[in-house]
C-alpha cells in the first residue's frame, strides 16, 4: 500500500479525526479553537455593539464575517504548516485539528452527566447538567421536561456537532470546516430573537440557517436508518419527519428532532422558558410513550450509529471522488 498518498487522502483524514475525536474529545488542557472564537465573538459584541438596530445589524455582519474569513484562514496556514511534516506526523497534526470541529464525545458525554444523577434520583444536578447544553431555564424543569429537553439538544446537535461539520470537510477540507464551526459558534453566542441580539445577531443567525439546510435533512435520513439498527421504528421516524418537520422555530432544527421523535414514538417541543420569557413552540411527534432515563442511552446509541453512517458515507464518497 502507498501509505504516503493513504495518509493524504481525505478519507483517511476524516476518519482520523472522528476517532481522535471520539477516542479523546476535547482536553481542558488543551487550546481549542471554540474557545478562541468565543473570545473573539464576546470582546467584538462589547466593542461594536451600540443598540442602535441598523449599525448592530452592520457591526454584527462584519464581525461575523472577519470571524468566519480569520478561522478560514488561520486553519489553511496550519494545514499548510503541517504539510511540510513527515507523512505521518503531518497526518496526525491535521487529524488533530480537523477533530476540534467535531464534537461526538464532547456530546455523547455531555447527556451522560445528565442521565448519571437522574439514576441517582438527584434532580438538581440533572439540572445543573443540562443547563450547559441547553439555551433554555432549567432551574424549574421536572424530570420529564429534563429527559425531553436533553433528547431535544441531542438531536440537534448530532446535526451541529457531527453531521455539520463532517459535510463541511467532505466539502472543502479542513479551512470550510472550522469556517462552518465559526458560523455556529456565532450562532450560539449572538444568534438569539432577544432585544440584545435581534440585530446584532441577525446575520450571523441567517447564514447558519444557510449553512445547517443540507446538513439538518441529512442527519434527519441518518437518523432514520440508524434507528433501524438500534432497533427502533424507522417508519415512525420518517413519517414523523415528514409530518412536523415544520413544527420548530428553526427550519432546520425541526428535521432530526422530529427523527429522533418518531424513533422513539415520543413527544418534543412545547413551551419553554428563555431569558425570563416564556417562548410557546409546536409539539413535534407523538406522546405514544413514556419518556424513561434508559433513552439517554439509547439516544447516544442512535447519535453514534447515525454519525458512523454519515461517516462511511462521505468516505466512501471521498475516496470514490478522488
Amino acid at each position: 500500500m502507498d501509505w504516503q498518498f493513504f495518509l493524504s487522502s481525505s478519507a483517511a483524514l476524516l476518519i482520523g479525526a472522528f476517532l481522535l475525536d471520539l477516542a479523546v474529545g476535547d482536553p481542558r488542557w488543551l487550546p481549542h479553537p471554540i474557545v478562541l472564537m468565543g473570545k473573539a465573538i464576546s470582546c467584538g459584541e462589547r466593542l461594536l455593539r451600540s443598540g442602535n438596530a441598523r449599525r448592530d445589524f452592520l457591526t454584527g455582519m462584519a464581525l461575523s464575517l472577519l470571524l468566519i474569513a480569520l478561522s478560514a484562514a488561520a486553519a489553511e496556514a496550519l494545514v499548510a504548516l503541517f504539510s511540510l511534516f513527515s507523512p505521518w506526523l503531518s497526518f496526525l497534526a491535521k487529524a488533530a485539528l480537523a477533530s476540534t470541529t467535531l464534537a461526538t464525545r464532547g456530546l455523547l458525554d455531555a447527556v451522560k452527566l445528565i442521565e448519571a444523577p437522574l439514576r441517582a434520583g438527584n434532580l438538581a444536578v440533572a439540572r445543573e447538567k443540562l443547563a450547559h447544553i441547553v439555551g433554555r431555564e432549567t432551574a424549574d424543569l421536572n424530570q420529564d421536561k429534563v429527559l425531553r429537553a436533553s433528547l431535544e439538544s441531542l438531536s440537534e446537535s448530532t446535526c451541529d456537532g457531527i453531521i455539520a461539520p463532517l459535510f463541511y470537510f467532505f466539502l472543502g477540507g479542513i479551512p470550510l470546516a472550522m469556517a462552518y464551526k465559526a458560523i455556529s459558534t456565532l450562532d450560539s453566542m449572538i444568534g438569539y430573537r432577544t432585544e440584545r441580539y435581534f440585530y446584532f445577531g441577525k446575520f450571523a443567525a441567517r447564514l447558519d440557517d444557510v449553512f445547517n439546510f443540507l446538513p439538518a435533512r441529512m442527519t434527519a435520513f441518518f437518523i432514520v436508518i440508524a434507528s433501524l439498527a438500534a432497533r427502533l421504528n424507522p417508519v415512525r421516524a420518517l413519517r414523523t419527519v415528514w409530518r412536523d418537520h415544520a413544527n420548530h422555530l428553526s427550519p432546520n432544527a425541526g428535521y432530526p428532532e422530529a427523527a429522533l421523535a418518531g424513533a422513539f414514538g415520543i413527544r418534543l417541543g412545547g413551551p419553554s422558558i428563555y431569558f425570563g420569557k416564556e417562548i410557546h413552540k409546536p409539539y413535534i411527534g407523538d406522546d405514544l410513550t413514556p419518556v424513561r432515563i434508559e433513552m439517554l442511552k439509547e439516544g447516544r446509541v442512535l447519535c453514534l450509529v447515525t454519525a458512523i453512517l454519515s461517516l462511511a458515507t462521505f468516505a466512501l464518497v471521498s475516496t470514490a471522488r478522488g
